[in-house]
């Protein structure tokens, strides 16, 4: 293992990103989110998306200088077009007017379109409850889940991500896959040559497998049956054809077979409390202070604790990872571009 000061996971991931051709704004942009998933310990969202972001530049699916437009669609949706390029870079040209039209509106959204997504969205989340607001985000993937009682890709990961502000506290944050797990981690047993558990997927012919490349072939399974499996056809419509963007099955024959990240759209919704509850606003965040006790009183864990204790020790010693992906990393620094 390799340990390196969150500082030096900054310049590693920008200084690779400038050197392949990506402008000063993207690139630091999208390091801000990689450094920020390998800090909290979310390994499959941190420095080994840096393989797939060159790849996918590579393959011509992604626009390294482009420039986000904005659209003021109405009192209370504002559209960023990304033009072809990454999504933190329209997320972060889009997050002042959302913010704004909350707190005029007491709700608004956000839509990204034409962007090429790899992240996850907590990242985002927290951004927008440090202003203070519950937040929302959506987004399709490319496909590669299956159905439940299927077994032939339609929908992507399809994230769905929650946060409520705490004054004092970390946020209350969660951000999960309607897939059983992460598309990322199943590369990364299929690195490390790991078998995965049963359940996760599928192979091609539909037989259950814990052979990752298999499944990567085949198909994942939606979390919690059919259940998931409706949360991810809901999160298809909401962002897909709700903001006029691509399904998972239309992503996936966007990339036509380059195996690049996803490109599609994103829909983040955004409520403010203090405009919901007026002057009561103290009296009733107060009460979902109760919940919180409630919960962990009883050893219970509120999602995110984990993520936040992992960035308290990143921040104070560094993080490790692994000699290949260092190596690796270390080639992407040195090649003729």
């Amino acid at each position: 293992m390799t340990r390196l000061s969150v500082k030096e996971l900054e310049d590693l991931s920008r200084d690779i990103l400038l050197r392949h051709g990506f402008s000063v704004d993207h690139a630091q942009a999208v390091t801000d989110t990689i450094v920020a998933g390998q800090r909290d310990e979310c390994h499959s969202h941190g420095l080994y998306r840096l393989l797939g972001i060159i790849e996918t530049l590579k393959a011509g699916k992604v626009i390294p200088d482009a420039k986000p437009g904005i659209v003021d669609q109405a009192p209370s949706i504002v559209k960023v077009d990304a033009r072809g390029g990454f999504s933190q870079l329209a997320f972060d040209a889009g997050l002042p007017i959302l913010v704004q039209k909350t707190r005029d509106n007491g709700i608004a959204a956000l839509a990204i379109n034409h962007c090429v997504h790899f992240s996850a969205l907590w990242v985002e989340i927290e951004q927008i409850t440090d202003a203070g607001l519950v937040a929302l985000a959506f987004t399709p993937s490319q496909a590669g889940v299956a159905p439940e009682g299927g077994h032939k890709p339609v929908f992507g990961t399809n994230p769905i991500a929650f946060g409520w502000p705490r004054a004092g506290k970390d946020p209350f944050v969660f951000d999960f896959a309607t897939s059983v797990i992460a598309r990322g981690d199943i590369e990364l047993h299929r690195r490390a040559g790991k078998e995965i558990p049963p359940g996760w997927g599928v192979d091609i012919n539909g037989q259950p497998s814990t052979d990752p490349g298999a499944v990567l072939e085949g198909a994942m399974r939606t979390f919690g049956g059919h259940k998931g499996s409706a949360l991810a056809a809901m999160v298809e419509l909401v962002a897909g054809p709700l903001i006029g963007d691509l399904t998972s099955v239309e992503s996936l024959a966007w990339d036509d077979g380059t195996k690049s990240l996803p490109h599609h759209g994103e829909l983040v919704i955004a409520l403010d409390p203090r405009r919901f509850l007026g002057p009561a606003a103290d009296q009733h965040l107060a009460r979902a202070e109760t919940l919180f006790d409630n919960i962990q009183a009883q050893g219970a864990r509120l999602p995110s604790q984990r993520r936040y204790a992992a960035r308290k020790r990143s921040l104070e010693n560094g993080v490790e990872i692994s000699e290949a992906l260092y190596s690796d990393l270390q080639k992407l620094l040195v090649q003729v571009v």
